[in-house]
C-alpha cells in the first residue's frame, strides 16, 4: 500500500518554481510600470485620462476574464492555459517596447490582461493540485513570498532600467521571464483537469461592459462631470449592464459568479474587506509615485525605492497574519488590519511639500503591515465559504475582486486627485496647468513661483484623497466586523455553509461524519 509521501509527484517543488515564475511576471510588470508611470506619459504625451487607461485596461480585462479562464483551464488543461497565457503576455510586452502613442500602449496592455487572465487562475489551480493539504500551506507561503520579493525588487529594477534606456525596457524584462516560465513548465509541468464548468458569455459580456462603463463614468466625472452629457449616458449603461448581470447570474444554470455565495456573511465580509484594500492600495500607487517624483523630485530608482517599507512590513504583515489566523480567527485581524490602514493613510493626510520622507515611509510601513494582517484573514473567509471541489472558481473569484477593487481605487482617487488640484492651483493659473502637475512643471520652466503652487495644490489634493480613504476603510473595517464570523467558534455553522455553497455550485455535498 502506497502512503503519502510516495504518491506525490516527485517534481513537485520544480512545478512550484515554474508557478513562481508565471505569477511573479505579473507583479513585476504591474510595480515597474508605476515606477515609470512618469517618465511613459512625459515621453507619449499621455494625459493624466490616458494613464489611468493605461492602467485601467489592463485591469478591466485581467479582472473581466479571470472567471471564464479559470473554466477554460478546467475543461482544457490548466497548463495549456497557462502557457498559452504566458505566450500572449510576453508577445504583448515586446509589441510594448515599439509603442510611441498612448492608444499603442493601451491596445498593448490590453492584450496583455487577457495573457494575465489566462495565466492567473491556473497557477493557484495547479498548486493546489500538486500539493497534498500537509505541504500545501508551506507551497502558498513560498509563492506569496516571492510574489513581495518581486513587489519590493521590481519598483527598483523599473527605476534602475528607466534611468540607464528609457520606459520601453520595463515592459522588455516581462520577455526573459515569460520565456523561462514557459520552457520550465513545458519540461517539467504534467498536465492536469478538472470539472468543466460550463462559459457564461452573457454572464462575462455583461460584467465587462458594467464595469468598463463604470470606471470610466469615475474617469472622466472631472472633466464632464458626474450627471452632464455623455456622463450620463455612461452611467447609465453601467447601472443597466451591472444590474442584468446580477438577474442573469442569478437566473442561469452555470453562472460564472455563484453569487448565492454573498449571503454567506463570511464571503460577504471577507469580499468587502479585499475590495477596500485594493481600492485603497490601487491609488495608492498611482497618487504617491506622483508625489514623490513630480513634489520631492526623486528619480524613478529613487521613487522604487521609497516603496520598500510598504512591500516589507506587508511581508511581516502577511506572515503574522497567516500564523496568529488559526488561534483568533479571521474577524478581529480584518478589524485590526484594516483600523491600522486607516490609520496609515490618517497620517499621509498630513504631508506637505515639505515634509520629506520619514512621515510617508512610517505611513506606508504601516499600511503595509495592515494590509498584510487583513488580507490573509479576509481570504482565509471567503476561500472557507467555498468547497474544495470548486477551488479553482473560488480562486478566479477572489482574483476578481481584488482586480475591481484595482480597478475602482485608481479610477476614484485619481480622479479626485485631477478635480481636487484643478480647484486648487490659483485662479489666474494657465488651463493648462490645471490640467495636472506634469502640464505645470513643464510650463514653469523653472520658475519657483508656480512650481510651488503647483507642488502646494497637488499636495492638498492628495491630502483630500487619503482622508476619503481613511473613512472609508474606517468604515469598512467596522461594518465587516460587524458582518463576518468567527468560523473558528461556529464550526456548525461553517461546516453548513460549506455543504449549502457545495450545493449552490453543483458541487459534490460533503456530509458531516454522525458523532461518535
Amino acid at each position: 500500500m502506497e502512503t503519502v509521501a510516495e504518491t506525490r509527484d516527485p517534481r513537485r517543488w520544480w512545478i512550484l518554481i515554474v508557478l513562481c515564475l508565471s505569477s511573479l511576471v505579473l507583479v513585476v510588470d504591474s510595480m515597474a510600470l508605476t515606477v515609470g508611470v512618469p517618465s511613459m506619459t512625459e515621453d507619449i504625451g499621455a494625459s493624466a485620462q490616458d494613464t489611468q487607461w493605461i492602467l485601467d485596461s489592463y485591469i478591466l480585462v485581467f479582472a473581466g476574464l479571470l472567471l471564464t479562464s479559470g473554466s477554460l483551464g478546467d475543461r482544457f488543461g490548466r497548463r495549456k492555459v497557462m502557457i498559452i497565457g504566458l505566450l500572449l503576455f510576453g508577445a504583448a510586452s515586446l509589441a510594448a517596447t515599439f509603442c510611441a502613442n498612448p492608444g499603442e500602449v493601451i491596445a498593448a496592455r490590453i492584450a496583455m490582461g487577457v495573457g494575465g487572465a489566462l495565466i492567473m487562475p491556473s497557477t493557484l489551480s495547479i498548486l493546489i493540485t500538486v500539493f497534498d493539504e500537509q505541504e500545501r500551506g508551506r507551497a502558498m507561503a513560498v509563492w506569496s513570498s516571492v510574489a513581495m520579493l518581486g513587489l519590493v525588487g521590481s519598483p527598483v529594477l523599473g527605476g534602475v532600467l528607466i534611468d540607464h534606456f528609457s520606459w520601453h525596457s520595463i515592459f522588455f524584462i516581462n520577455v526573459p521571464v515569460v520565456v523561462l516560465a514557459v520552457i520550465a513548465g513545458l519540461t517539467l509541468m504534467p498536465e492536469s483537469k478538472g470539472p468543466w464548468q460550463k462559459a457564461d458569455p452573457l454572464g462575462a459580456v455583461l460584467s465587462a461592459a458594467g464595469m468598463t462603463a463604470l470606471v470610466w463614468w469615475i474617469i472622466e466625472i472631472p472633466q464632464h462631470g458626474a450627471f452632464g452629457g455623455r456622463s450620463a449616458i455612461t452611467l447609465a449603461v453601467a447601472v443597466v449592464a451591472l444590474v442584468g448581470f446580477v438577474v442573469w447570474e442569478n437566473v442561469t444554470s452555470a453562472p460564472m459568479v455563484p453569487l448565492v455565495l454573498f449571503k454567506h456573511r463570511n464571503f460577504s465580509g471577507g469580499s468587502l474587506s479585499l475590495t477596500l484594500v485594493q481600492i485603497g492600495n490601487g491609488g495608492l500607487l498611482l497618487v504617491f509615485t506622483q508625489y514623490l517624483q513630480f513634489v520631492l523630485g526623486y528619480s524613478p530608482v529613487k521613487a522604487g525605492l521609497a516603496f520598500v517599507p510598504l512591500a516589507v512590513a506587508a511581508l511581516i504583515g502577511n506572515t503574522v497574519g497567516a500564523g496568529l489566523a488559526a488561534k483568533t480567527g479571521n474577524r478581529p485581524l480584518v478589524l485590526a488590519g484594516m483600523i491600522v490602514m486607516a490609520g496609515a493613510f490618517a497620517l499621509l493626510t498630513s504631508v506637505s511639500p515639505d515634509t520629506g520622507f520619514t512621515l510617508p515611509a512610517v505611513a506606508l510601513g504601516l499600511l503595509g503591515l495592515g494590509a498584510g494582517v487583513a488580507m490573509p484573514a479576509a481570504i482565509g473567509a471567503l476561500m472557507g465559504t467555498i468547497p474544495a471541489e470548486q477551488a479553482g472558481v473560488g480562486s478566479a473569484l477572489n482574483d476578481t475582486i481584488q482586480q475591481a477593487g484595482t480597478a475602482l481605487g485608481i479610477a476614484i482617487l485619481g480622479s479626485l486627485l485631477s478635480s481636487g488640484y484643478a480647484r486648487e492651483m490659483p485662479a489666474d493659473a494657465p488651463e493648462q496647468a490645471k490640467r495636472s502637475i506634469t502640464d505645470a512643471l513643464s510650463l514653469a520652466h523653472g520658475d519657483a513661483a508656480p512650481v510651488r503652487a503647483a507642488r502646494d495644490a497637488f499636495t492638498s489634493s492628495m491630502s483630500t484623497t487619503f482622508t476619503i480613504s481613511a473613512i472609508g476603510v474606517l468604515a469598512a473595517a467596522i461594518l465587516a466586523a460587524l458582518v463576518m464570523r468567527d468560523t473558528k467558534s461556529e464550526p456548525a455553522e461553517a461546516a453548513d455553509a460549506e455543504v449549502d455553497a457545495a450545493a449552490a455550485l453543483g458541487a459534490p455535498q460533503m456530509t458531516r461524519p454522525a458523532p461518535a
